[in-house]
């Protein structure tokens, strides 16, 4: 079964451009050969290591990304590690992740942005009503205040004075 993985190396940096190269294409040609593919290769440059590596300070970054059965990057692995140039490598299996990010954004796209919503219009005081409308108003009211301090005190009619 293929599976997606990175695999990055350290060259070191006394290597000619050229002799990096064919290094890459000698590590491509192996992968293809034994049934894997090369989705890209990335020549990352010169870069200062983080702590000295068999008395090298820097070295040459390279990043491939294959797409391989798993047998056939243990046999990759094997020629980075008696590869005399190569002084640092990692390999990394990124399926899994991929599959990991696919549903972190899935879930992220199923819930409703904020942002996107539509601004809820404001909440204004109480506006005072008119002699007239207040015996609609009283008959519209909600039967939630029954229980509260205006169901204690009786309703007084209002006079419409015109």
């Amino acid at each position: 079964m293929n599976r997606t993985y990175e695999v990055m190396f350290i060259v070191r940096p006394d290597v000619e451009e050229a002799d990096l190269d064919k290094l890459i294409e000698g590590f491509s040609a192996n992968i293809v050969s034994g049934g894997g593919e090369v989705k890209s290769v990335e020549k990352m440059g010169r870069r200062r290591l983080a702590y000295t590596v068999r008395t090298f300070n820097d070295g040459f970054y390279v990043l491939l990304a294959v797409v391989a059965p798993g047998s056939l990057i243990g046999e990759i692995e094997r020629r980075l590690r008696v590869s005399e140039p190569v002084i640092k490598f990692i390999t990394v299996r990124m399926d899994e992740e991929e599959k990991r990010l696919a549903k972190v954004k899935a879930l992220r796209d199923s819930k409703v942005k904020r942002s996107a919503q539509p601004i809820a219009p404001q909440q204004h005081a109480p506006v005072a009503i008119s002699a007239a409308e207040a015996p609609a108003a009283e008959a519209e009211a909600p039967a939630a205040a029954e229980g509260g301090p205006e169901a204690l005190a009786p309703a007084e009619p209002v006079a419409a004075t015109l």
